[in-house]
């Protein structure tokens, strides 16, 4: 992978060819595609904030630096929106910060749109295209260059980077396809029966090394087959990441943007990115509490199916009107990027509008 510090604000193929019109950079270093081995004694527990922007996820589902998140999204839900969304409003604290975005498999729509937000950016970023009609090889080596990128920019210039790939399914896809060719004996539903390994060799490469102030954190999309999660892609991302932030057709069908499914999204490293000095100190009782009467509200919602809301008291209405306020006001942000202490105060302000009288 050719490297330099002026591929910032620069687009590429997934062959690293210049795809913004510019000419190619003049290399300072090149490291190998697949990356250097890391001694697993040299590696540093995932901390502090990131920010993206979205109340969802920085509220509920917190993204910590290091750490690989991935988003489960499914056929026709917005997760190109969301995408690009992240890719404007993502920050840090300090500052020091640089988005890798790789693409995988776009339409000629979807590549316009992208370059459309990639042109928008006012932070660093470094983005590889690749097409849906290119070649299926370079689908398979574009998340190894964008990754080897992110840690050039992370472990030689102390920056802060967050790689966003889009979409895993396709180069799941892709991995399939050549694994055919080859006639190597399939696994479940076709992929290969290597698949597990494949990724798990892009998601570890997410992280941080003790002694070095940069850091790697990877957000990749999976676009569920059939909306189904226990899908061999979903299915094997979950082992290997810590968490998922699940994106839901009901809520997307209700005019809800982002349509986060607050529920069964979960950020296994939220504890070490919230707290006083990072967030706020009440972070984790405001997500407790707001997690808390939303999740009682999903099974109050069954019982007013049923019963209606005529039959249920007092206290079982106004955790139902909690819910809907929370969908409405909450997880949907059409208007834009929502800070983390506007997050709080908003989560606050409800569970005091909506509890005991």
């Amino acid at each position: 992978t050719p490297l330099s510090p002026t591929m910032l604000n620069r687009v590429f193929s997934g062959s690293m060819h210049p795809l913004d019109e510019k000419p190619m950079f003049v290399p300072e270093r090149w490291w190998p595609a697949g990356g250097f081995p890391l001694n697993p004694t040299l590696r540093e527990s995932p901390r502090e904030f990131i920010e993206t922007g979205i109340s969802a996820i920085d509220g509920l589902a917190t993204l910590v630096k290091g750490q690989k998140l991935p988003i489960f999204s499914c056929a026709g839900l917005p997760s190109q929106q969301m995408v690009a969304d992240i890719l404007k409003y993502a920050r840090t604290p300090q500052g020091n910060f640089v988005v890798i975005f790789v693409a995988l498999g776009l339409t000629h729509h979807e590549h316009a749109f992208y370059m459309r937000i990639l042109e928008e950016l006012d932070t660093h970023y470094v983005a590889i295209i690749n097409l849906a009609g290119d070649s299926v090889l370079e689908r398979l080596l574009a998340p190894r260059f964008g990754l080897t990128v992110a840690e050039y920019f992370a472990f030689q210039h102390g920056m802060d980077a967050l790689a966003v790939v889009t979409d895993m399914t396709n180069y799941c896809d892709a991995l399939r396809e050549i694994s055919s060719a080859r006639e190597e004996l399939p696994g479940r539903r076709g992929y290969p029966g290597y698949m597990y390994s494949d990724l798990a060799l892009l998601f570890e490469r997410a992280g941080r090394i003790k002694g070095r102030p940069g850091s790697v954190t990877m957000l990749p999309v999976v676009t569920m087959p059939e909306d189904d999660i226990t899908h061999p892609i979903p299915d094997l991302t979950g082992y290997i990441t810590e968490g998922q932030i699940v994106l839901s057709r009901e809520l997307h069908q209700q005019g809800i943007y982002p349509p986060v499914d607050v529920l069964p999204s979960l950020s296994r490293l939220m504890q070490h990115g919230i707290g006083q000095g990072l967030t706020r100190k009440d972070h984790r009782q405001v997500a407790n509490d707001l997690y808390r009467q939303y999740a009682r509200g999903s099974d109050l919602r069954g019982l007013a199916a049923i019963v209606g809301r005529e039959g249920m008291t007092g206290a079982d209405r106004r955790i139902l009107d909690f819910c809907e306020a929370f969908e409405k006001e909450f997880v949907h942000q059409q208007s834009g990027r929502r800070p983390i202490l506007d997050s709080l105060d908003l989560g606050q302000e409800l569970l005091a509008r909506f509890g005991p009288p």
